[in-house]
C-alpha cells in the first residue's frame, strides 16, 4: 500500500498537459484558472472560490500526507498555466479501486485535448501503474456537459445515488455513477489515444 499510495503522488506528464502535485506553488495559477468562467459559481459541482483556493490546497496536502488521495494542478504544457485540478482519491489499495475526482478546468481548457490527456494519464497510472481493478467518476445528474465527458472516457453509467450531497447552495443531489474495470480499459485507452490523434485540439 505505501509503494502504490507514493507512485500515486508522482507527477504525470503527456505531450500536452503535465499533472504535478497540487502545492502552495500552484495557489496564483489555481486562482486564476478558477476566475475564468467563475467557476465557483456552477451550481452542479463543487470549485472553490479564489479566497478559498489556499484552503482547498491546503485539504489537499493534508490528503495526500495521509494516504488518502493525490491531488494534481493541472498545467498546459504549451503556456505553462495552471489550467485546474484534479485528483486520485477514494484510493482503496485492499480492493484495488479509486475515484477521479474534484476535476475542474477555466473556461479556456474547457472541451480541449487538456482534459482528454489528462484522464488518459491519470487512467493509464490508475490501471497499470497502480494495479486498479476499477476506477470510478461521480458527478451531479443535473451535470450534462460532465456526463458526456465522462461517457466519452468509455465509462459506464452504473446508476444514481439520490439524496448524495449537498450542494454549495443547499440543493440536495443526485449523483450519476460511473465506472471503467480492468477488462474495458485496453478499449477505452485506445480510443482516447486516437481521439487525441484525430482531434488533437479537442
Amino acid at each position: 500500500m505505501v509503494e502504490q499510495t507514493r507512485a500515486a503522488q508522482a507527477g504525470l506528464t503527456g505531450e500536452r498537459v503535465r499533472l504535478e502535485p497540487l502545492d502552495h506553488r500552484h495557489h496564483d495559477g489555481l486562482c486564476e484558472a478558477v476566475r475564468d468562467g467563475k467557476l465557483w459559481e456552477l451550481a452542479v459541482t463543487h470549485v472553490p472560490h479564489p479566497d478559498d483556493v489556499r484552503g482547498f490546497i491546503a485539504d489537499a496536502i493534508e490528503g495526500r500526507e495521509a494516504g488518502r488521495e493525490s491531488a494534481y494542478a493541472t498545467v498546459d504544457l504549451a503556456t505553462g498555466r495552471v489550467a485546474g485540478s484534479t485528483r486520485l482519491m477514494m484510493i482503496n489499495t485492499e480492493h484495488r479501486r479509486l475515484e477521479i475526482g474534484w476535476t475542474f478546468l477555466g473556461r479556456t481548457w474547457q472541451r480541449t485535448a487538456v482534459n482528454t490527456e489528462a484522464k488518459l494519464l491519470m487512467l493509464t497510472h490508475a490501471f497499470e501503474d497502480l494495479g486498479m481493478n476499477r476506477v470510478e467518476l461521480l458527478t451531479d445528474v443535473r451535470n450534462a456537459a460532465s456526463r458526456a465527458a465522462i461517457g466519452r472516457l468509455g465509462a459506464t453509467e452504473e446508476g444514481i445515488m439520490r439524496g448524495h450531497m449537498v450542494m454549495r447552495d443547499g440543493h440536495v443531489r443526485d449523483t450519476v455513477i460511473y465506472a471503467l474495470t480492468r477488462p474495458e480499459w485496453p478499449d477505452a485507452k485506445q480510443a482516447l489515444r486516437a481521439r487525441l490523434t484525430a482531434r488533437p485540439g479537442a
